[in-house]
């Protein structure tokens, strides 16, 4: 009865532990009121908005846009978009493409990343679920690395007829943190974000404020944009938890056996028959 109780207790303060680390490690972000109502035309001026943002932006059929988000460790982003077509319009296939921080197109898991609409249709929408956010990975792999992530969005096999119809536009990126389970043994020394490999002109970084040193040459300007609580912030996860009830529960188990089996104390030193 003691072991049980002893038993029971541990675990109960596991189960009250393991909780509040669970709440936390699910992606808190929340929809901001100044989303971006715009997107960029190419890489360098992809739009930044901020994972559970929906951004908007008004453009016509054949262009490129673009916007981009910051993906951490251990999460796995999911890309969804929506694109409202003009009233009368021909058959139109639209796509979603996903780059990293390195411009490597990155594969979906699932989702419909491509999909093609009959005439007349009113929208079209899209999603892209990629693979799980690694701290680390060797250099010859396509492995997603914490960092900035970019969004293409565009329209492929237009008939002429349909170019430059206005259409308008939102995209929305929202992650699941899969925690421990995504966990390697290493980590980036610099998240890949845009301008992290270029230095400043000035050995001491000085800036007069717009963008350029004292002595004219342009300093490096990095993404404004990163995770809740800033890089690799998701160090804390269920491995930790499970790697110290594994633990617990081996000691236990190695004091139970003991108790067990130990008898019921020092043999008597009388003779027997005496």
């Amino acid at each position: 009865m003691r072991i049980t109780r002893v038993l029971g207790t541990a675990l109960l303060a596991l189960g009250l532990a393991a909780g509040p680390a669970a709440a936390d490690s699910s992606p808190s972000a929340s929809p901001s009121d100044d989303a971006p109502t715009e997107a960029g035309t190419s890489f360098r001026t992809a739009t930044e908005i901020e994972q559970g943002q929906r951004a908007t932006a008004t453009g016509s059929t054949g262009d490129y846009l673009y916007w981009s988000f910051a993906a951490d460790a251990g999460q796995r982003p999911t890309v969804r978009a929506k694109v409202k077509l003009p009233e009368s319009h021909a058959s139109q296939t639209w796509q979603i493409d996903v780059y990293d921080g390195l411009r490597r197109r990155q594969a979906c898991q699932y989702g419909a990343q491509t999909r093609t609409v009959t005439q007349g249709a009113s929208f079209v929408e899209l999603a892209c679920v990629l693979r799980t956010v690694r701290a680390w990975s060797e250099p010859w792999a396509n492995d997603p690395l914490p960092g900035t992530y970019y969004i293409r969005l565009t329209a492929v096999g237009l008939p002429v007829s349909d170019l430059g119809l206005p259409i308008d536009a939102e995209v929305r990126v929202d992650s699941k943190d899969i925690g421990g389970a995504a966990a390697v043994d290493g980590s980036l020394a610099q998240p890949l974000t845009p301008g992290i490999a270029v230095t400043s002109g000035k050995p001491d970084g000085g800036d007069d404020g717009d963008g350029d040193d004292e002595d004219g040459k342009k300093s490096a300007v990095l993404s404004s944009i990163e995770p809740d609580g800033g890089w690799s912030s998701g160090w804390w996860s269920d491995r930790w938890v499970w790697t110290g009830a594994g633990g617990v529960l081996a000691a236990l188990a190695g004091i139970g056996g003991y108790a067990l089996t130990r008898g019921s104390g020092r043999p008597s030193r009388v003779p027997p028959g005496a």
